[in-house]
């Protein structure tokens, strides 16, 4: 909705701003020649400014900006020469392109240049002083109003893609967050039920006690593990590091491992005593799968500030450094985000030492909702600095028209009409254009009484329609009364400035700039507030949108821990449990027991593998609907046409979800696109899916150089397909992939 406001808004604010030029030359005189003459030139500066200058998404750096502000140009100035008093107001169309197209410092100069060159001509035809500062502020005013509604939009539409972008970025940070806590939890847990389970199948028949404690033992950590599970899908675990002292002094021992443990250290921050603890369950971890080691210490140790853990163990491991999704990775993430370190080596003695410190009470946690929007208030600071310069303006303007008419005033009717002015711009900028002030119905009505005292008493008491802003009047009802209401008064203002004007003995042609500028003044501070208003609600929306993306996600993640964990974890409970009953009255079917709860653990493992590593198997069904939902939250109009993919094999559901997800991301990050089409067809020799967007990318996204098209097409070509990226004839991007599917 801001963007069709947007657009309607700078069309009716536009058309007066020609309509009134229009005017003035049918006052000069009526021929034909005038006639069509100035109506070319006005409709080729409309067109122009809504078609080139003001559309969302135009290149205006291209060869084409600079040729249109070119034409502009002409069409501004040369005309002048014919009609020197009706295109005065010309010149804003020309100030605002030349802020929009060109770059830097010489846009301003020109902005300048543009305002100084109208007073020059002006003072040909005028020789009040007062007048003459009117037309220097008109180019500049109407130059801002031109900037700012062609603006505004675009950034709104950024802000927009941001947010998005944003979303993206938390689904993004919580599944590495998710796949870390899944590795550094759930991990160890199965590791150690599996070591544990070895040694007690070799125990039956032979220490039958033993084997008793190994299950009991087996029976625990399951349990924790299923609750881990739990944990790790609702963020709320916290692990106990004496818990994680007793656990790994246990596993240790199991293993066959001689350990020494001193643990002395302080009262720790909850955050603190976590991140040790996964230290020391992870560093256990990696010695038992990756280390022949025989001994092993443990030291934790404090003071008031900083606490330090060192597991020091004499099987260094052959390579010191783990590929992607490490654990070591995982743990060097967590200590750094708390302010801590970490780091693991060999020694030449042939010992391997992991070393941590952390903070005993590390810094505030950033929130969530704060991350990665630094930079992107700007929009609304622009917003801000725009309404109060198009307000001033405005009020510098009604300035000047009163100091015109300083023979009808005199000294104290302009001290009246100054105050005036200066009280709406007070009640203006200080409450009714600010998002965040919200007025009770009697605030409300007093403020709206307020302006109309301002505006209209000076007006009849001294007889001049030109004094006050009556256009403040309108906007301001529109943006505080309810909708029907407010633009009824809306509209009652604009037309009772016409029946003012009349009354108080002016021309037709009067009359109808009286209409056009308190419509276009209304319009102007509806517009700049409600667009300042929006930029501010899209920050809270799109923040919104991150949070209910991350809650998605782990909605996601925690049905995933329940498909594949939930049902291993509860097997190889029962199991355990079966086996310590049947321990000492069958030994050979508690063997066989302990046999299948070893086969369930290590496929556990590995299931906890393909979900922290994200390999699992993608949904093509959900892959769709994610892009829908996300094309559809950054305002671009989708069409989704996806043929029946029941009966495709497994792996190439897969590439084409992949290739689904690829295409969305890079559309959103890369292109500004306004409609985007999706479709999936399917025949028994071939699959094909296109995403056709209208938005060309910024970046060449044709690169094979690691990207992600470059990916795909690994992806595709791997099944004997092939997969094209590129602008078409008829100005769209088509992300094209074909996949055979053999006799």
């Amino acid at each position: 909705m801001s963007r069709r406001l947007a657009y309607v808004v700078i069309s009716v604010v536009f058309a007066n701003y020609l309509g009134n030029a229009f005017f003035y030359v049918l006052q000069a005189g009526v021929t034909p020649v005038r006639v069509v003459g100035s109506l070319a030139c006005l409709f080729s500066i409309g067109y122009l400014q809504l078609r080139v200058f003001s559309r969302p998404g135009a290149d205006l750096r291209s060869v084409r900006a600079y040729l249109a502000l070119g034409a502009m140009a002409l069409l501004v100035f040369v005309p002048v020469l014919y009609f020197p008093n009706a295109w005065s107001g010309m010149p804003g169309f020309f100030a605002g392109s030349a802020l929009l197209v060109l770059p830097g410092r010489v846009r301003w100069f020109v902005f300048a240049a543009v305002a100084l060159t109208n007073g020059g001509i002006k003072y040909l035809y005028v020789a009040n002083l007062a007048e003459l500062a009117y037309y220097v502020l008109t180019p500049v005013v109407s130059g801002l109003v031109v900037y700012g509604l062609s603006r505004l939009p675009t950034l709104v539409r950024q802000l927009e893609t941001a947010r998005s972008e944003l979303a993206e970025l938390a689904v993004s940070q919580e599944r590495l967050r998710f796949a870390r806590d899944l590795h550094d939890l759930l991990g160890f847990s199965l590791s150690a039920i599996t070591l544990k389970v070895e040694l007690a199948r070799k125990l039956v028949g032979q220490h039958t006690e033993r084997a008793l404690r190994e299950l009991t033992e087996i029976l625990t950590i399951a349990r924790e593990a299923l609750k881990d599970v739990r944990a790790v899908a609702s963020s709320y675990r916290e692990l106990s590091l004496t818990d994680e002292v007793e656990s790994s002094r246990s596993v240790l021992a199991a293993a066959g491992v001689a350990t020494t443990i001193e643990f002395d250290c302080g009262e720790l921050s909850p955050r603190s005593r976590t991140v040790l603890a996964t230290v020391l369950r992870e560093g256990v971890t990696n010695l038992l799968r990756h280390s022949d080691a025989t001994r092993c210490s443990i030291r934790i140790s404090g003071d008031a500030h900083r606490v330090s853990i060192d597991i020091v163990n004499d099987g260094a491991p052959g390579e010191t450094t783990t590929g992607r999704g490490s654990g070591l990775t995982n743990l060097a993430t967590r200590t750094k985000g708390i302010g801590g370190s970490l780091s693991a080596q060999s020694s030449p003695d042939g010992t391997y030492r992991l070393h941590a410190e952390v903070p005993v009470t590390p810094a505030p946690e950033e929130p969530a909702g704060e991350r990665g929007t630094a930079g992107l208030p700007i929009p609304t600071r622009f917003a801000h600095v725009l309404v109060t310069s198009v307000v001033v303006g405005y009020g510098l303007m009604a300035a000047t028209l009163s100091f015109h008419d300083y023979e009808l005033l005199g000294p104290f009717g302009i001290a009246v009409a100054l105050v005036s002015i200066a009280g709406m711009i007070a009640l203006v900028l200080g409450l009714v254009s600010r998002p965040q002030v919200h007025l009770t119905p009697a605030r409300t009505a007093a403020v709206l009484g307020a302006l109309a005292v301002c505006v209209y008493v000076p007006q009849f008491v001294y007889g001049s329609p030109f004094i006050g802003l009556p256009g403040f009047i309108a906007g301001s009802a529109a943006l505080l009364l309810p909708r029907t209401a407010g633009w009824v008064g809306f509209l009652v203002v604009v037309a009772g400035q016409g029946v003012v004007f009349s009354v108080l003995g002016q021309d037709a042609v009067y009359v109808a700039w009286g209409v056009m500028a308190a419509m276009n003044h209304g319009l102007v501070l509806y517009a700049l507030a409600r667009l300042r208003s929006m930029v501010s609600e899209l920050h809270e929306a799109r923040e919104e949108l991150a949070t209910a993306a991350v809650t998605k996600e782990r909605l996601r993640f925690a049905r995933d821990l329940h498909d594949l964990l939930g049902y291993s974890l509860s097997a190889i409970t029962l199991k355990s449990e079966l086996t310590h009953r049947l321990l000492t009255i069958d030994p050979g079917r508690a063997r066989q027991e302990l046999s299948e709860v070893l086969d369930i653990s290590r496929q556990a493992l590995a299931d906890v593998r393909s979900v922290a590593l994200s390999y699992r198997e993608l949904s093509l069904d959900e892959e769709t609907q994610s892009a829908q939902a996300l094309l559809s939250a950054a305002d671009i109009d989708v069409t989704v046409r996806i043929d029946s993919c029941d009966g495709l094999p497994v792996d190439v559901r897969v590439t084409l979800a992949t290739v689904l997800r690829e295409g969305v991301t890079n559309l959103l990050r890369h292109s500004k696109a306004e409609r985007c089409e999706i479709v999936l067809s399917s025949s028994p020799r071939l699959v094909t899916m296109d995403i056709i967007n209208d938005g060309i990318p910024t970046m060449d996204r044709n690169s094979r150089d690691g990207s992600g098209i470059g990916n795909l097409t690994t992806r595709v070509g791997a099944l004997g397909g092939s997969l094209d990226a590129g602008p078409t004839s008829d100005r769209t991007f088509r992300l094209h992939a074909e996949i055979p599917l053999g006799s």
